[in-house]
């Protein structure tokens, strides 16, 4: 039995399966930290450097691992800390829960130190379960309804213990009037959920009507990937990805066109656009103007979430349910299509793409060009690796150039896009995948913003890891590159150096004074080498890539509007206006340039 409710905390999640939480210290939570003191190291006590790196670690770990993650923090700026990586976790559904310390009762709205309004403060964030609790009697139950919430809805959770709580005698709930009891068994099956037969027979008159299909599939597919590419085969549909969903399908099956958006490709523009149906399948992928033009194209949309159905193109037929189960019912009512020349054609465009994105990542540039870096990582990369994304330039790369192969998993922060996310999302995933190697893709600034203090982080636990590779590449490009490009590309104005030029700094200096390995890369022949080293370390490694600004990152379509905004930020006096010019003509060059299709 547990002797205080800090123990008892820590005993429920031990029977909830939860391994680690990560966390960081603080007079808010000392009742539960001292409880871990006598816990043996189960659940660990994961220390960030950071209330909001342990925010986004138990996404990353929730995200890779399919459970739920969980992240702890004190009181006051604690608390606040954390909303970062919890925002994250709700705008990408990933369910995470999030325990706050809060000051001692006796004291709260007494505007003492630290005493913070978390109900207000978490309100929204937590808007699906929030909760204080202020009797050990009212723990059990609280805490489990956070686990279930948490993963039923997909959703983060907030559960708020006030310091004196913590250290009280626990006593479980009684058999009587207001007690809620709790306790019971942890295993939550979530239903396997089908759209109705009627249903099923309208989306496939939609789909056989077809002679022109497009397939656009997001993270709500990740576990139907044979249903889905048995139902592009008989359709002969080609597939887009949106990026939360760039695992779900390999890019070397020859109808899968890649990432769709602004940072995707251009033969996933070219579906959307041609396209006379539309099959989308677990994604709620927020750019309409990526999709067909209103109208063109019949719709059907396939989601668990009823709620996420119809917000971003008007669909013919809404089918609510599990995206394999579904589809499994589905594919008996299809016919197939006859003539195979719409997926020769996807195909075609395809293969066209990845040998352009060839010779785009080939381009000279001063003094590496960032495509080359993920180019070269193809290559390299491990069959069970997985890989993060930080926003920025990078995700333009990842989205772009990365060719995902079967078996890797990858992930960033997809709605939110915040950046700082990829090294602790790399941490979390390692937690979750102790045996598999991790790559955290991340550029410069989100290094300094909060990835340098992380590598301690790594380096403090990378023993705890069977595998323990963890690479950190950084695109060392001394430009926040991303706000850079669309000051140029939307706004028409030239890049202003007093917020988009960073400090210069040695990347691997840093990690190596931290105790990690570290490999300095000023030369692309220096790449493939350096990405062969990283690789087959036996612990953590940074890799710190001189990389060029002004290798553009060209949408799918540049539209005029954008060619024009580029023109009057040269006009007005861009710093790095010749270079730019010079190396967006290049790159844009590689796609006209005769290929072997």
């Amino acid at each position: 039995m547990a002797d205080t409710v800090g123990d008892y905390l820590l005993q429920r999640l031990r029977e909830w399966g939860v391994e680690q939480v990560f966390a960081y210290p603080g007079d808010g939570i000392n009742g539960i930290v001292t409880a871990f003191g006598t816990a043996d190291d189960r659940p660990r006590f994961v220390q960030s450097r950071h209330e909001e790196m342990s925010a986004f670690e138990a996404v990353g770990y929730a995200k890779f691992s399919g459970r739920v993650g969980v992240c702890m923090a004190t009181s006051g700026p604690g608390a606040i800390h954390l909303l970062n990586g919890l925002y994250d976790a709700k705008l990408d559904h990933v369910p995470v829960v999030a325990i706050v310390g809060q000051t001692e009762r006796s004291a709260m709205g007494g505007a003492y130190q630290q005493e913070v309004d978390l109900q207000a403060l978490f309100k929204d964030v937590a808007s699906e379960y929030l909760v204080e609790v202020n009797v050990s009697e009212q723990l059990p139950n609280a805490l489990d309804r956070a686990m279930r919430t948490a993963l039923a809805r997909r959703a983060p959770t907030v559960l708020i213990i006030p310091s004196d709580v913590q250290t009280e005698k626990y006593a479980p709930p009684a058999h009587a009037f207001k007690d809620v009891p709790a306790g019971g068994s942890t295993e939550l099956v979530a239903p396997v959920v089908t759209a109705p037969p009627a249903e099923l027979a309208r989306a496939a008159e939609v789909l056989n009507a077809g002679s022109e299909v497009a397939i656009l599939v997001g993270q709500g597919a990740r576990g139907a990937a044979a249903e889905v590419t048995a139902v592009a085969d008989l359709l002969g549909a080609g597939v887009a990805k949106a990026l939360l969903g760039k695992d779900v399908l390999p890019d070397d099956l020859p109808f899968v066109t890649g990432s769709i958006g602004l940072l995707g490709t251009r033969p996933s523009y070219e579906l959307m656009r041609d396209c006379d149906t539309l099959l989308m399948i677990g994604s709620s992928f927020p750019y309409s103007q990526f999709l067909p033009e209103y109208g063109k194209a019949r719709a059907v949309q396939i989601d668990l979430d009823g709620g996420l159905i119809g917000m971003r193109y008007p669909t013919e037929v809404n089918l609510v349910g599990d995206a394999a189960s579904t589809l499994r019912a589905l594919l008996p009512l299809l016919t197939g299509a006859e003539d195979r020349s719409w997926r020769e054609t996807v195909e075609k465009n395809v293969a066209g793409w990845w040998e352009t994105i060839e010779k785009q990542s080939h381009v000279d540039a001063d003094p590496v060009n960032p495509m080359r870096i993920v180019w070269e990582l193809n290559a390299r990369l491990p069959a069970d690796a997985i890989v993060t994304a930080d926003s920025g330039s990078i995700a333009n790369w990842y989205g772009k150039v990365l060719r995902m192969p079967a078996g890797v998993r990858g992930s960033l922060s997809g709605t939110l896009a915040t950046m700082g996310n990829a090294v602790p999302y790399a941490i979390g995933a390692k937690f979750a995948h102790p045996d598999r190697p991790a790559i955290a893709l991340t550029g410069d600034g989100a290094m300094q913003m909060n990835g340098l203090a992380e590598l301690l982080t790594i380096r403090r636990y990378a023993d705890r890891w069977s595998d323990p590779r963890l690479v950190v590449c950084v695109l060392h490009n001394n430009d926040l590159n991303q706000v850079t490009w669309e000051l140029r590309a939307m706004g028409g104005a030239p890049r202003f150096e007093e917020s988009q030029v960073l400090p210069d700094m040695s990347y691997a200096d840093v990690a190596r004074g931290f105790g990690m390995e570290a490999i300095t890369v000023t030369e692309p022949g220096q790449l493939g080498p350096a990405w062969d080293r990283a690789l087959s370390a036996d612990g953590p490694v940074l890799l710190d890539v001189h990389c060029d600004p002004d290798v553009p990152p060209i949408p799918p379509h540049a539209t005029a509007e954008q060619a024009l905004s580029m023109v009057q930020a040269v006009l007005k006096g861009d710093p790095s206006a010749a270079h730019l010019m010079v190396e967006g003509a290049k790159t844009k060059l590689q796609e006209f340039l005769p290929t072997r299709h």
